[in-house]
């Protein structure tokens, strides 16, 4: 397993010294996900520590909770570049080096990917999730020939997102637990997953519908 990290360090090695304790074989590679030649050469050092790819996860994504009016452009291309960009340089440089065999990409959206209605904050992030659905479904009609599936799990509210409302206030009463993120997760990884390719699973609760 290889984790990535852009500037947590020290959480990565935390979260890879876990795995190694409960038997698994893990490492930690930094990278900026949005220039081209460094993810390149993220995932040369991938194959040369483990010699091939079978699971790419997307799960870049920063979030800045700026009004439209006040967006500057930095703000509109970290929103976007961290999302779409990414998701797009990632599986382009990773696809080389899936086996014959196949494998799986899977893309972290956005309760709202699909919904295409006025955004008040955070304009570069929302284009950017709505991209991320986008190149979901174009890789998976590319990429099914050669048994790769792709596709997205999009979730609501989590239990550590920014700006949470109050519970009451959601329509399924709490926030999205880790735990039911990671259920769609292993579902779409699984054997029983292999004809499933360029959904969008959400799970938010009902919110956003």
């Amino acid at each position: 397993m290889v984790l990535h990290h852009r500037s947590g360090r020290s959480a990565a090695h935390r979260l890879v010294q876990t795995i190694r304790r409960e038997g698994g074989l893990a490492e930690t590679f930094a990278a900026d996900l949005t220039d081209p030649s460094r993810v390149e050469n993220l995932f040369r050092k991938v194959r040369g520590k483990f010699g091939r790819l079978d699971v790419l996860i997307n799960n870049a994504g920063s979030y800045r909770p700026v009004p439209l009016l006040r967006t500057r452009a930095e703000d509109w291309h970290e929103g976007l570049d961290s999302t779409a960009t990414a998701t797009f340089l990632a599986i382009r440089s990773a696809l080389p080096f899936f086996p014959r065999s196949g494998g799986r990409i899977l893309n972290l959206g956005d309760s709202a990917c699909e919904k295409l209605s006025a955004r008040k904050m955070a304009p570069g992030y929302h284009v950017g999730k709505v991209g991320v659905l986008l190149l979901t479904r174009s890789f998976a009609a590319q990429l099914i020939h050669r048994k790769i599936t792709v596709n997205c799990v999009s979730p609501g509210y989590l239990e550590n997102s920014i700006g949470l409302p109050p519970a009451r206030s959601l329509p399924g009463g709490r926030p999205v637990r880790f735990a039911e993120v990671l259920a769609a997760v292993r579902y779409l990884l699984s054997p029983e997953a292999d004809q499933v390719t360029g959904t969008n699973l959400v799970i938010s609760g009902g919110w956003n519908l």
